[in-house]
């Protein structure tokens, strides 16, 4: 199903304190060199107190400026990161509380799936938006990876960076030729453990936190299994989304891939056959900024001019799940 769905603006926030590769490589005993050459990230970003509702509340801000709107435009908020800022309420509350507008009673949600939150958000919402629900929505990605490192995995703990996003969407209007040609996502529930934090929720509440099992409440990533488990999916994935949407890549002007890490995106270049004047790549400066990176690809797609209005370009990602998602679409 083509959904009339047009990207209204787009918004970025980037905390202030950049954490230098060189640096990493101090912090972590490694010879000087190493930590760039693993994760392919120059520079990251790191909070210095910013709240994820805060990020998340400045990025929605230039979202709804870029898109000439103002906060009671939107009919709904929701919140598509990977870690909420407090177990409950939802986090797209503390957004709208943060915006100023906590008595506004505008809906607000959230919608996880790790890295593929922005794209599972979008999805879901253009439909609900085709059915007349809702006219323009702001989506918001903001994540402090930072939070949950464990240095102890030198070449996972490099590669992450914070950061928010957002996009606000409206509905196509008469002669706008803005849609969705296809979406499609697929889980693999057995690799579930390759990418996990295992403390913190019902299984290992925070109550239960021990010393001892630090481990279990940090980021966990088996990245050469979660490498293979991927590379055999991909190829026969994208091939499915692109006979979905009834384009090939020859006809994409960009590629806007979640910023997992270097390797991760030669692989998806590999595989596919992308050539660089089509892969948005911002890794390098922004890092792996988990569910903001593909919000964060497509503001920055947008702001350098890749991605002009009628173009057809593509999101696509892999996630904890473990799980492979895309979108294709007309700017």
């Amino acid at each position: 199903m083509q959904r009339k769905l047009r990207i209204l603006g787009t918004g970025k926030y980037l905390p202030g304190r950049q954490v230098t590769s060189e640096e990493l490589d101090e912090r972590l005993g490694k010879p000087a060199g190493w930590v760039l050459k693993k994760s392919g990230v120059k520079v990251r970003h790191y909070t210095e107190g910013e709240t994820v509702s805060q990020m998340g509340a400045r990025a929605a801000e230039e979202a709804l400026k870029a898109a000439g709107l103002t906060f009671a435009d939107l009919d709904c908020i929701v919140c598509t990161n990977s870690v909420p800022e407090q177990p409950i309420p939802c986090t797209a509350a503390l957004i709208q509380n943060e915006m100023g507008y906590g008595d506004s009673g505008t809906p607000c949600f959230d919608v996880n799936s790790t890295c593929l939150s922005f794209l599972a958000g979008l999805d879901l919402i253009s439909y609900t938006m085709a059915m007349g629900k809702y006219r323009q929505v702001l989506l918001v990605a903001p994540e402090i990876a930072s939070a949950g490192l464990n240095y102890e995995q030198s070449e996972s703990s490099i590669l992450f960076g914070d950061g928010a996003a957002a996009v606000v969407v409206g509905m196509s209007k008469d002669g706008e030729t803005s849609r969705i040609l296809a979406s499609r996502m697929e889980t693999y529930g057995s690799g579930y453990a390759l990418s996990e934090v295992r403390g913190g929720g019902t299984k290992l509440p925070a109550a239960s936190y021990e010393a001892s099992r630090a481990a279990d409440y940090l980021f966990d990533m088996q990245g050469e299994a979660l490498f293979k488990k991927t590379s055999k999916l991909l190829p026969r994935f994208m091939e499915e989304l692109f006979r979905d949407a009834g384009v090939g890549l020859s006809e994409l002007s960009i590629v806007i891939p979640h910023q997992g890490s270097a390797m991760a995106m030669r692989l998806l270049q590999h595989k596919l056959g992308i050539p660089d004047s089509k892969l948005m790549n911002i890794i390098g400066n922004h890092g792996n900024t988990i569910a903001a990176s593909l919000p964060m690809g497509l503001h920055e797609a947008i702001r350098q001019s890749h991605l002009e209005r009628g173009n057809l370009a593509a999101i696509i990602g892999i996630s904890a799940g473990v799980s492979l998602g895309g979108i294709v679409f007309e700017y």
